[in-house]
């Protein structure tokens, strides 16, 4: 038996979005800048120094975090999560649109893997691109990706074949 060779692959890591590593690293200064001009070290600044460095270790360990991993290959995307979620097949046969847009008009969004809401099942990571995906019952897939242009490309030749 053959084994098929993916068209698109995209892997999406939990701590790598800019805006989060940003927001984790001045969480990090604040914790080691009070720990530099407490007064009283003994009591209370030893706490912003553990939290400092707990911030900094979980945030190195969240940049190799896998968070959904995007295949497309025989007519079909498939999203794959963290260990405990579920694989989702996405067949190609069934979708009429397809079309790059950006993901959220928020400047921070929070990653999602496989969120039902209002019509659209919506999977993100980091960045600002999406591709939005229609099926014949008018259910939305919201896909972000950092190559959306790939992402495109790669759906819309599968479709072809």
């Amino acid at each position: 038996m053959q084994e098929v060779e993916a068209v698109f692959l995209e892997k999406q890591f939990l701590g790598r979005d800019p805006n989060r590593i940003s927001i984790r690293l001045v969480i990090v200064l604040f914790c080691f800048a009070a720990y530099y001009i407490s007064e009283r070290r003994e009591q209370n600044a030893d706490l912003f120094l553990v939290v400092g460095f707990g911030v900094l270790l979980a945030s190195v360990i969240m940049m190799f975090l896998l968070h959904f991993k995007t295949t497309v290959y025989n007519k079909s995307i498939i999203l794959d999560g963290l260990w405990t979620t579920k694989m989702v097949k996405i067949d190609l046969n069934s979708i009429v649109k397809v079309e790059r847009s950006n993901y959220s008009t928020y400047f921070i969004n929070n990653p999602v893997y496989n969120l039902h809401q209002k019509g659209t099942i919506r999977f993100y990571a980091s960045g600002k691109d999406a591709v939005k995906l229609t099926d014949r019952d008018g259910l939305v897939y919201i896909i972000g990706t950092q190559r959306a242009v790939e992402l495109e490309q790669s759906i819309n030749s599968e479709m072809r074949k």
